[in-house]
């Protein structure tokens, strides 16, 4: 009876615990990582196990990839939140795991959320990974340069985990339809919707999968009736899991997309939903900077002032503003090629970060760096032909590169004028 009993509960349990990855190989969208070049195919098949931070998005099986290392180490697994653990708990922890060493079994910590421990407390971690006493692995949505110190990153290696994408959704589909023996009731064309709802959730992918055969629709679904069916049924919000990355996407894609209405309807929903509205603005002011820029300068100046009104505001007035900023942002020309720019020129500053400048744009400030050629046959600007002297400011040795791009949109249509009437300067100078 007791077998009965265990078949009965691991049949109710949800779906996405039901297809939890056994191994490496179950693992999908992650195959960077699991395969057999990548760093933890290599840690399982030379036993070298070290500390790593994992870096992703919400459902792309941090917490799977945990309790993966864990069995195919053989360490013993213990398992703490960030959001609820503190320094007294870490220390008994450790305590536990050096006994548990005494006895010649290791131990593996699974930190969850770890960018929520402060520098101090992430200290804490630094002896006990130096010497061994666990194996750390830590679970972050957050970009670890910026949220975890350089003495514990140092000690672990960064792992960067991906959304998934509609080929790992189809995969995760097709075991999910083997296991409950049911085909998912969708035309071919709606699954495209259904991954975008997912938005690279892989829980939340198996939890709208479920929740369609729970619907037990009478006709496979179209598009239209997917979204009317899933909307009908999921919460309305839930600030603190899914929806939340859920939503701020598709308001952040429907500004990209330039339709105002369905960004004032995914914004109203997060506000309706008791999102934080500072949050929200936080997401229109990146959005000004990533996906208009300098098409629009103005733009960065909507979204910042109606963080301004908001906080002089407060709710429900300064919401006005919220709505506001939107309507301008979605309205406005756009264009990503300053961010593209400092995406490239960030690869290329690493990748050559040891050049010099040129001389002559040096400054020589003493005697000896005069006579070393600092600042020699350096043209002042101001006083050449055009105010444009044309010389060379990248490092000796380096290409010159195009990083900046723009497009003909908006104001970005006048910077490239004076671009090209520049470059043809520097073409006849040359």
């Amino acid at each position: 009876m007791s077998n009965l009993f265990a078949q009965q509960a691991a049949n109710a349990a949800p779906l996405a615990d039901r297809l939890r990855p056994r191994s490496f190989a179950d693992v999908v969208g992650q195959e960077h990582l699991t395969g057999e070049e990548g760093p933890l195919g290599r840690m399982v098949k030379s036993r070298q196990f070290a500390s790593v931070i994992l870096w992703g998005p919400p459902g792309c099986g941090k917490t799977t990839i945990a309790r993966l290392l864990s069995s195919e180490s053989g360490y013993e697994m213990e398992a703490v939140s960030a959001v609820t653990t503190g320094v007294v708990e870490l220390k008994k922890l450790f305590e536990k795991a050096a006994a548990r060493l005494q006895d010649g079994v290791r131990t593996l910590l699974f930190v969850d959320e770890i960018h929520r421990f402060n520098r101090a407390q992430q200290d804490v971690f630094l002896p006990y990974v130096e010497n061994g006493t666990v194996l750390l692995v830590g679970a972050t949505t957050e970009n670890p340069s910026f949220e975890l110190n350089s003495a514990l990153l140092s000690r672990c290696r960064v792992l960067v985990l991906r959304r998934l994408d509609d080929a790992a959704c189809k995969r995760l589909l097709e075991r999910a339809e083997q296991q409950t023996k049911r085909k998912l009731p969708l035309e071919e064309d709606a699954f495209a919707t259904l991954c975008a709802m997912a938005d690279g959730d892989g829980r939340y992918f198996l939890n709208l999968v479920e929740e369609i055969y729970n619907a037990a629709p009478q006709k496979p679904l179209t598009p239209e009736a997917l979204t009317q069916l899933l909307q009908q049924r999921a919460p309305v919000y839930d600030k603190a899991q899914e929806s939340h990355y859920n939503l701020i996407s598709a308001l952040h894609k429907s500004l990209r997309g330039s339709d105002v209405n369905a960004a004032l309807y995914w914004v109203h929903r997060m506000l309706d939903g008791g999102e934080a509205p500072l949050y929200i603005v936080r997401r229109l002011v990146r959005f000004a900077v990533e996906d208009i820029g300098l098409a629009d300068p103005e733009a960065v100046h909507q979204a910042l002032a109606a963080k301004d009104v908001y906080d002089f505001l407060g709710s429900p007035e300064g919401e006005l503003a919220i709505a506001q900023a939107v309507i301008y942002l979605a309205t406005a020309p756009k264009s990503n090629a300053a961010y593209i720019a400092h995406n490239t020129a960030f690869r290329d500053a690493r990748k050559l970060g040891s050049l010099m400048p040129p001389m002559h744009i040096l400054n020589a400030p003493t005697k000896l760096m005069k006579e070393l050629g600092y600042s020699k046959g350096y043209e002042y600007d101001h006083n050449a032909q055009d105010a444009f002297s044309g010389q060379n400011y990248f490092p000796d040795g380096m290409e010159r590169r195009n990083y900046y791009e723009p497009v003909e949109r908006g104001f970005e249509r006048e910077l490239k004028k004076r671009l090209d009437y520049w470059q043809k300067l520097r073409e006849k100078k040359s």
